[in-house]
């Protein structure tokens, strides 16, 4: 992980309403590396996306062993207990997975706080495996959008819902999406994070070198470093977010930890 150090220069990013993107805002995104764009998503869509989310909640059946606590801090990114299986984190990017906050489980990986409160993260398929979620993934908006900034043939490498839940939901240290999802060439990776509930300072907004947000829809370029802080507010903050990936003439990396399946190959955006 590429870590530097927080200079005052994470300030608070300017919103943007531009879709498909004009000259003017692809060259902010150029230049600054991330861009917010107001509205993109409307209301009952983000809707949609939380009922379904409620949903898969409700139903999830995580066996004991694969109660996994998942941090992005170097220290430890996968902690489990007893018998934990990091496997069931590593094989995770062609299935619907659940990751867990720190602290939630006992010594024998039972919960002590409400499954629906404790859980961090669910991914890295929604994309492919869920109807909602591969519906706004493929939206025509999205797929617009792609086009605008000049992706000819972008693939959809991993999605993923973040709960950031009140009180505890954990910090994300300032990073590079492209240290861990690497291509050859550089510049051929982009997030889309699609913000769910409101983000604000309280319950741990999206920062960035050069700013930081509290927008609709933010592009991220992988090599733009961006964090958050822990969620010490009693609300949410709710986020479907998903890469893609321009694959003409570029080398997926094979040291990534995710990689393409026989079952899913990354999916094309447009169709």
């Amino acid at each position: 992980m590429v870590t530097l150090p927080l200079p005052p220069s994470f300030i608070q990013a300017t919103t943007i309403g531009c879709s498909p993107l004009c000259p003017r805002c692809r060259a902010s995104f150029q230049e600054d590396g991330f861009l917010v764009l107001e509205g993109f998503f409307f209301a009952d869509e983000c809707a949609v996306m939380q009922q379904r989310i409620g949903k898969l909640v409700a139903d999830m059946d995580v066996p004991v062993h694969c109660r996994i606590e998942f941090s992005t801090q170097e220290e430890g990114q996968l902690r489990t207990k007893g018998q934990g299986d990091k496997d069931y984190f590593l094989s995770s990017g062609d299935k619907i997975r659940y990751f867990f906050e720190k602290d939630v489980f006992d010594e024998k990986g039972n919960f002590l706080v409400p499954p629906e409160k404790s859980i961090n993260k669910i991914g890295h398929a929604l994309h492919a495996y869920d109807p909602v979620f591969r519906s706004v993934t493929h939206s025509p908006k999205v797929q617009a959008l792609a086009k605008s900034l000049g992706f000819q043939m972008p693939v959809v490498v991993q999605s993923m819902y973040i709960f950031k839940q009140p009180h505890f939901g954990g910090e994300v240290d300032p990073h590079q999406d492209s240290t861990f999802l690497h291509t050859e060439p550089l510049g051929r990776l982009l997030g889309l994070w699609i913000a769910l509930e409101n983000a604000t300072l309280e319950n741990g907004c999206l920062w960035f070198i050069p700013g930081s947000h509290t927008g609709d829809l933010v592009l991220i370029h992988g090599e733009v470093v961006h964090k958050s802080e822990k969620n010490l507010s009693d609300r949410s903050r709710h986020a479907y977010t998903f890469h893609l990936m321009e694959s003409l003439g570029t080398v997926w990396s094979p040291e990534n930890w995710l990689q393409p399946s026989a079952e899913l190959p990354f999916p094309p955006l447009y169709t």
